[in-house]
């Protein structure tokens, strides 16, 4: 035969073998493996409600077909099963709900890598005992769930497991030594969750763990002293949990960290690291607030090279800011407040270029500032407050920062007027607080053209005067705070605030302390719609309330307390569905108390005694769940919880 002859009477043959073998692969991944389909069918059989009908469309034999599900397409095992909570699209995100028990029968996919399950936030239950016989898992998803139960031992039979999130759980226990197994795990992410005991020692083992997480639990102990061993470690998260004890020295050798958030603990001792140049050279984001960490700042963090943000705040440091954190060039963000540091501002703080945020309030830092801080080019925010500065005046250059719109000089013995150097400074301010100084004068004219000011707090100083009618053409105010001055007339301003932007920005108003004789009855509702505090107690007001204040719906707290406001209490209160504190002790109110007040179902804090009040207190929550000494000093009123009404 020839070779032609040859050629034609194998190509039928050859076209017989690849249908075949098509056939024979199409088969593998059509139908689905029986433990597979056992393990998604019971899966399924657990869920009572899911609300992106994902689960509804997984019917027949052909699993690798379903949503959600994906396999391998050689051997047609189910290798990941995709059902997060959220749901993205090219146009919106969308919460899914899914409801049910979550069946250990799911550790019947052998052949599984990814399983993500999170943010289900109604499935229950419990992580099967069985887990570990997932081999092949290298992602576990199982967080904003509502499981609970310890975290199972067999999970350290996982050893292909790169990530594991299980935060946002109820669980509980505490973490197994067999975790210590887990020799490829390159992600472990169990933060959120309610896990107690201690982190096992067998962490150490993790050599290949580059991300661990275990923030906001109840994680009590020492952080392991191995815990250096982690040398790839690149993120580190053990905030917000009850850990005690000192941070460990060997967390000098984490050469791969980047991120260290160790915040919200009972951590005490001095801050170990680093102990010599080059350690940790990678170390951009480090965490240490509301600890109780003591001793002095160390001036190796100079070495950090790298960092970025720093924050040491609410701790016990003491002694001097050393000198070497000007050597921190790609500083951004720094925040010492709340501690016992002394003595002055290093003038090396003037070399970080890229500093944006500056914050040492709360400490026994003395004056005077060094002149160097001039060249804080991207200053944005600086927080000198309430340390022993006793500057007199503001430093000019403060005025002439090209970037800085937050100043915070709280506290800080400035005396004399409002400097008018702050109405033209070159970048808008935003934020102002200069309270608890020696201020006297009025507020300045001024003070309205800083149309971009969103808080102002001006609060214990000597002001006086009346407000100005300008404060009118604050555009984005939303924060206003003057009590504890002596400012005399009328309020009206105030609440003419953003009248051409209706809406208006304004959410916080105190006004107490103070002299005002008039003002509430012009109230603007339009500026007002907003505001959930509003303060106007210890001032001179008199007259009836207006009617008006029923459209304040955003209100949660009213405090008109020692005025001399008079006439019956107007009906009005009681439409504040939102009010939760309302203050009208020592005022001169008469008559009786409406019965639309047992409307104000959210009222926790309430107070209407020393005024003229008559008639029985309406019966009912929540009046009657407050103390007599809320209704005490009117003589005409009865009722729970004062004594009974006379016939």
């Amino acid at each position: 035969m020839t070779k032609m002859g040859c050629q034609m009477l194998w190509l039928p043959l050859a076209l017989t073998l690849m249908m075949a073998t098509v056939s024979t692969g199409g088969s593998i991944v059509e139908e689905c493996d029986p433990g597979d389909l056992k393990g998604l069918a019971s899966f399924r059989g657990g869920i009572h409600m899911d609300t992106s009908g994902r689960l509804a469309k997984w019917v027949g034999r052909r699993c690798c077909r379903w949503q959600g599900i994906s396999c391998n397409n050689e051997t047609g095992r189910v290798t990941e099963v995709h059902l997060p909570g959220f749901i993205s699209s090219v146009d919106f995100v969308f919460q899914s709900q899914m409801e049910g028990w979550f069946s250990p029968s799911i550790t019947l996919l052998t052949s599984l890598e990814v399983l993500d399950l999170g943010g289900l936030a109604g499935l229950s239950g419990r992580i099967p005992t069985s887990i570990g016989r997932l081999k092949n898992l290298r992602k576990l998803y199982l967080y904003g769930n509502k499981l609970r139960g310890p975290v199972p031992e067999s999970i350290g039979k996982l050893l292909k497991l790169e990530e594991l999130h299980l935060h946002e759980n109820r669980l509980s226990g505490f973490l197994p030594p067999t975790l210590g197994c887990l020799k490829n795990l390159n992600a472990l992410l169990l933060h959120s969750n309610r896990f107690t005991g201690s982190i096992p020692a067998s962490f150490s083992n993790l050599t290949n763990l580059m991300h661990l997480d275990l923030h906001a639990n109840s994680i009590t102990g020492h952080i392991p002293q191995n815990i250096g061993d982690l040398q790839l470690l690149k993120e580190l998260d053990l905030s917000d949990n009850l850990l005690n004890g000192e941070i460990p020295a060997s967390v000098n050798n984490l050469t791969s960290i980047s991120v260290m958030y160790l915040d919200a603990n009972h951590l005490e001792g001095e801050i170990p690291f680093p102990s010599n140049y080059g350690q940790m050279p990678l170390l951009g984001f480090l965490r240490l607030q509301n600890n109780q960490l003591g001793g002095k700042i160390p001036p190796n963090l100079g070495y950090l090279v790298s960092l970025q943000r720093v924050s040491l705040e609410n701790n016990k440091l003491e002694g001097a800011i050393p000198s070497s954190l000007g050597n921190l060039e790609a500083l951004t963000e720094l925040y010492l407040n709340g501690n016992k540091l002394s003595g002055v501002i290093p003038k090396s703080i003037g070399q970080l270029s890229h500093l944006i945020l500056l914050t040492l309030s709360h400490n026994s830092i003395q004056g005077p500032l060094p002149n160097e801080m001039s060249a804080l080019q991207n200053l944005q925010t600086l927080d000198l407050s309430f340390n022993s500065l006793t500057l007199n005046s503001i430093p000019r250059w403060v005025a002439k920062l090209p970037s800085l719109s937050r100043i915070y000089l709280a506290g800080c013995g400035i005396k004399g007027q409002i400097p008018d150097m702050l109405k033209s400074t070159p970048s808008p301010i935003q934020e102002l607080d200069l309270s608890a100084n020696d201020l006297t004068g009025g507020i300045p004219a001024w003070m309205g053209s800083l149309t971009q000011l969103y808080s102002l707090n001006l609060s214990r100083n000597h002001l006086s005067s009346s407000i100005p009618a300008s404060v009118a053409d604050f555009q984005e105010l939303g924060v206003l705070d003057l009590h504890s001055n002596n400012i005399t007339a009328s309020m009206e301003h105030v609440f003419k605030i953003g009248t051409s932007f209706p809406g208006g920005s304004l959410t916080y108003v105190d006004l107490s302390d103070n002299s005002f004789t008039s003002g509430i009855q012009q109230i603007s509702v339009g500026t007002l719609e907003r505001v959930v505090y509003l303060n106007l107690s210890h001032n001179l007001q008199k007259g009836k309330l207006p009617t008006s204040m029923e459209k304040l719906k955003a209100l949660q707290s009213l405090d008109l307390s020692y005025n001399k406001f008079g006439f019956g209490l107007v009906e009005a209160l009681a439409n504040l569905s939102h009010l939760e504190t309302l203050k009208l002790q020592r005022n001169q109110f008469t008559g009786r108390i409406p019965a639309e007040f047992l409307n104000l179902k959210n009222l926790k804090d309430l107070d209407l005694s020393d005024n003229l009040l008559v008639g029985e207190i309406p019966a009912g929550r929540p009046l009657s769940d407050f103390p007599q000494s809320c209704f005490t000093g009117n003589t005409g009123l009865c009722g729970k919880p004062l004594s009974p009404c006379k016939s």
